[in-house]
């Protein structure tokens, strides 16, 4: 993953739902050439975003050891765009997890109104499939890095509320 579509994490209870923020500016290559005079983050950047809590949840789930993947995005449904200037609050809440993959629902509010709503699924790709992929989706520590600075650490919860560990395979 190069780019992260999430500026920082709110809250994160383990295999329930995690929270965070999309800051909009203009200053965002996407932003100013997605509709030319009328900047906005394309939509599809909106579900990269929610993939990406999605996807660091159901990862946290298995402790990091899953190559976890966004499989299909069920619905996806919008009713406002994200302009400039303004703040994305993301909730992803865990529908299923299994072996095999996980489900989950995800909404978008921006100035307490509903700007998105998004069902979407996720695999797993087996231990040394590298077809969709050049090797290890991160490099040792880079995961743990980024999630650092997204201040995973200060609000990451399991489902006793007591925080989670930094796992050893980020």
């Amino acid at each position: 993953m190069r780019w992260f579509w999430v500026d920082r994490f709110t809250e994160f209870v383990s295999g329930s739902h995690v929270c965070g923020i999309k800051n909009i500016a203009l200053a965002e290559e996407a932003v100013d050439k997605y509709c030319p005079g009328f900047p906005m983050l394309p939509p599809t950047l909106i579900i990269e975003g929610m993939a990406q809590l999605g996807g660091i949840m159901v990862a946290e789930h298995f402790g990091f050891e899953k190559r976890v993947v966004l499989a299909k995005v069920g619905s996806a449904k919008f009713h406002a765009p994200a302009r400039t200037g303004d703040q994305l609050h993301y909730r992803v809440d865990v529908d299923a997890i299994g072996d095999q993959g996980a489900t989950v629902t995800c909404v978008s509010h921006c100035d307490d109104q509903l700007q998105a709503e998004v069902q979407m699924m996720f695999a797993f790709l087996e231990p040394g499939d590298d077809r969709f992929t050049d090797g290890p989706l991160f490099e040792p520590g880079d995961l743990e890095s980024m999630l650092r600075m997204m201040n995973f650490f200060h609000v990451a919860v399991d489902a006793d509320g007591e925080p989670v560990p930094i796992y050893e395979n980020l």
